[in-house]
């Protein structure tokens, strides 16, 4: 992914009233929520003006500058905003210089009916098969194979999910891949307990992650057998989404 310095300059229109304002802001915030776990907001600082005021000064994360354009355009406050976007590239001298993250796909995938095994030496033991859906990214795009797919999960007595993930997924080009990943979603207690009723629950409010493998043997995606990937994972009803990423 490229980083990106965002500067926001919020105009508000003559004559808008105070409620609209909150409301937007409100939208804004739950906004900036997703991107955040989407893995695009990485930090938003605050710029005082010489005079008084402030402006908004953000660190973004996107495939292109034609993606963040999207993602801005977005934005609740977008039409109230004037953005003023730099790019930047890694400096060799950069102390915090860490891992970054780069996008390989994100899966939808559709969920059946659950298998409740109960009380197990292990734990509240369920399976949850995935039943089909598709995946898309800057190299890979295809579909999840059916009846290869499912959700090991140990479910804790707060709601907390431990997640054995496993998955066939299928390119356009015909190629299979085996994804593996392990993980957990936790969050307050009614979070997940309108999670565990199948409510649609904003992402933002409880955290879903995952460390995922990958196999194929298909030449052209051996690099997949070499990489450490991440996923960030989100849960609606009737369906699961996974964005995963490559850890540089």
């Amino acid at each position: 992914m490229i980083e990106f310095l965002v500067e926001f300059e919020l105009r508000v229109p003559a004559g808008t009233s105070q409620s609209d304002v909150s409301d937007r802001e409100r939208a804004e915030s739950v906004a900036a929520a997703k991107l955040a776990a989407g893995g695009h907001l990485v930090r938003l600082w605050r710029r005082p003006r010489n005079g008084g005021g402030a402006t908004a000064v953000g660190l973004y994360r996107a495939d292109s500058e034609a993606q963040l354009a999207a993602l801005l355009a977005d934005l609740p406050l977008a039409d109230w905003l004037r953005f003023t976007v730099t790019p930047l590239e890694p400096h060799p001298n950069d102390p915090h210089g860490g891992p970054r993250l780069t996008r390989v796909f994100r899966l939808e995938a559709t969920l059946g009916e659950a298998l409740d095994l109960g009380d197990t030496a292990r734990g509240h033991r369920r399976i949850v098969p995935l039943t089909g859906g598709t995946f898309a990214g800057p190299e890979l795009n295809g579909n999840l194979l059916a009846g290869a797919s499912a959700d090991w999960q140990i479910v804790l007595a707060d709601g907390t999910v431990f997640g054995d993930i496993r998955y066939t997924l299928q390119t356009d080009g015909g190629a299979l891949l085996y994804v593996q990943s392990q993980g957990v979603r936790h969050g307050s207690a009614d979070v997940l307990a309108r999670l565990g009723r199948g409510e649609d629950v904003d992402a933002s409010e409880y955290t879903f992650r995952t460390a995922t493998r990958i196999e194929t043997a298909a030449p052209e995606f051996d690099w997949l057998n070499k990489g450490v990937f991440v996923s960030v994972g989100g849960r609606e009803p009737g369906r699961v989404i996974y964005e995963t990423y490559l850890v540089g």
